[in-house]
């Protein structure tokens, strides 16, 4: 642990980067996988559960925790560490897209955003700078500056104006945040699928000197190879010494081709949402655990992995449970879920110090082909 902020790179192969996060309040490995505790809660889980599976850091909604139980409650009730007993590093995504998603009416202007909650239709308004105060009171140790994220496909003079209002509220968070030891805001790169505009985006970014980046706006309908050319054209443009990370992203595949091409940290709701729906994700790829198949399958999801609800629970069971409707069902697919994704993170570390990513991709998105039906 530091008493600062610091990012080490400790290794490379080809663009796959093997770092660590220092900060007071834990050391994240990266690449890293940040489980997405969207109200405080990451869904279906204990907390115990998701560090015991190797998370070194969990995310968290500004815009749902604004909204309940309100960062001012969460800032009297000692921290939202405090409020959901997790010591370790948090990071709060800045509520910029589930604004611009979530709220059925939104006014956008240089000033910032007003709309009106999704929970009970009372209005609100959030600039730059307010962004940056309820991270503040949420206490977390990441805070994201204000973006605007717009969906793809979009017309090139709405992305390019999304893009400069992003990179003039990035100025502002930045003033906002201050100098906060042992804490970082990161910028937000936009551009949507334009190259020039991401290029933009990130060299301006880069000129402000923060102590991260994200990429954003990759993460909202696009098809893979858009989102693999625009990281291509973007990470060249990004201070290799600062942390890079891909806001909402994503499946385990997303995931290895990003860590190709120079990501190191990664968030997405998937391994939980897809739990609660009867997905597993294993290393002999995904298992719709509805199918009939299973009905009276006693092996377990993986004999070999070190988390119980993966080792030790019989794809029989879980079909018993997922078809039920019984909340244990999603409980334990979300357990094995964020278990693969840890167990993925490890591999991709281990891989990267050894020099032999390239192999570890391939070896992985081999045994993802062969599929789950023979023996594991």
């Amino acid at each position: 642990m530091s008493e600062s902020f610091q990012f080490q790179l400790k290794k490379t192969d080809g663009g796959a980067r093997l770092g660590e996060v220092s900060m007071p309040r834990g050391t994240i490995r990266t690449p890293a996988f940040m489980p997405v505790g969207t109200v405080g809660t990451v869904k279906a889980m204990y907390l115990d559960q998701v560090r015991e599976s190797g998370a070194d850091i969990i995310l968290g909604n500004t815009y749902h925790l604004m909204l309940r139980p309100t960062a001012e409650r969460v800032a009297r009730l000692g921290g939202l560490h405090e409020l959901i007993r997790w010591p370790h590093p948090i990071l709060t995504d800045s509520g910029g897209f589930q604004v611009m998603s979530l709220s059925g009416l939104r006014k956008l202007d240089e000033k910032g955003v007003t709309f009106k909650s999704h929970v009970d239709g009372s209005l609100h308004h959030m600039s730059p700078e307010r962004s940056i105060e309820i991270q503040g009171l949420l206490g977390s140790d990441i805070q994201m500056q204000l973006d605007e994220c717009v969906a793809l496909p979009s017309t090139p003079k709405e992305i390019e104006r999304a893009m400069e209002m992003s990179l003039r509220w990035a100025e502002r968070c930045k003033v906002a945040f201050g100098d906060q030891p042992g804490k970082a805001m990161f910028g937000i790169v936009q551009g949507g699928d334009i190259p020039d505009l991401r290029i933009r985006s990130a060299q301006a970014l880069s000129q402000m000197d923060l102590k991260g980046y994200a990429v954003g706006g990759l993460a909202v309908g696009e098809p893979q190879d858009v989102m693999l050319r625009m990281l291509e054209t973007t990470l060249p443009e990004l201070p290799t010494e600062k942390p890079r990370y891909l806001m909402g992203v994503g499946t385990p595949d997303d995931i290895l081709k990003s860590v190709a091409r120079g990501i190191d940290m990664f968030d997405c709701v998937m391994p939980t949402r897809s739990g609660r729906h009867g997905l597993a994700f294993t290393r002999r790829g995904k298992v719709n655990i509805r199918n009939a198949r299973h009905a009276e399958d006693m092996r377990p999801l993986d004999d070999q992995s070190n988390c119980p609800a993966s080792r030790d629970y019989s794809r029989a069971y879980l079909h018993h449970l997922v078809r039920a409707n019984e909340a244990l069902g999603g409980m334990l697919l979300s357990w094995n879920n964020l278990a693969y994704y840890q167990e993925l993170m490890q591999g991709i570390r281990k891989a990267i110090a050894e020099g032999r990513f390239a192999d570890f991709m391939a070896e992985t998105q081999e045994n993802w082909a062969k599929g789950d039906l023979e023996p594991v």
